[in-house]
């Protein structure tokens, strides 16, 4: 299958399918004939695993790892896990992060919904901002 064919075959772009090829991590053969890229079954496998563990959270330096255990017949099952695991920990600090940041924001709004406007000065350039502080944040909620 050349690229444009993939593609359509897992719904994904073809800059998608030449991507994970500039990226190493798929290996079709080039056609001396037309220099066109043929990608066997087994480079479509490849690319539907690739797409699994990027939705869910793997980089490509990850599944790189990954496909350097397998290539050489090794079960990468112990190193998934321990990436997945720690995935899930970055995960939920920037969730806690996010959830941080929305109760700042929830707290500036109400706050500055209450404010009148001011135009800038010399020695201000918004005043809603800089009156802000997070122990605000903290105190409304």
């Amino acid at each position: 299958m050349q690229v444009k064919e993939v593609a359509k075959l897992l719904s994904i772009t073809p800059d998608t399918v030449r991507f994970y090829t500039r990226a190493g991590l798929l290996k079709p053969q080039i056609n001396p004939d037309n220099g066109y890229k043929h990608f066997s079954p087994s480079d479509i496998n490849r690319l539907k695993f690739i797409l699994a563990a990027r939705s869910l959270g793997f980089s490509i330096d990850d599944v790189r790892e990954i496909f350097a255990r397998t290539d050489h017949q090794h079960s990468a099952c112990g190193l998934v896990r321990d990436i997945i695991n720690q995935r899930l920990e970055e995960t939920e600090a920037r969730f806690r992060d996010m959830v941080a940041l929305r109760n700042r924001m929830i707290a500036a709004a109400k706050t500055w919904n209450e404010m009148e406007d001011q135009c800038p000065t010399n020695e201000s350039i918004c005043h809603l901002i800089e009156t802000f502080t997070e122990e605000e944040a903290h105190e409304q909620h």
